[in-house]
């Protein structure tokens, strides 16, 4: 892919979905060094206990589910500000 090759609203998509991609990525990375931390508390076998595998579950849920309510809260701020100013 040659970037010269892009106009500027194909090149800002792309550096937009680069960034959403490195979120994910580091949103992933989180969830997983949170979640292990928080479930597994002895040297983890070939498998999962019953016990580690509903605690990872939910833990992965709660995680993504206060990220979501979190970024719904972010964004409607820009709005609220502007209810005031305006």
């Amino acid at each position: 892919m040659d970037p010269s090759s892009f106009n500027s609203a194909e090149l800002q998509n792309l550096i937009n979905q680069e960034k959403q991609r490195a979120m994910v990525n580091e949103m992933v990375g989180k969830l997983t060094s949170v979640c292990w931390d928080k479930c597994i508390t002895s040297t983890p076998g070939n498998k999962f206990s019953s016990s580690e595998a509903t605690c990872l579950n939910n833990c992965a849920h709660r995680y993504l589910d206060m990220s979501i309510m979190i970024m719904k809260r972010l964004q409607s701020m820009p709005s609220q500000g502007q209810r005031f100013m305006g």
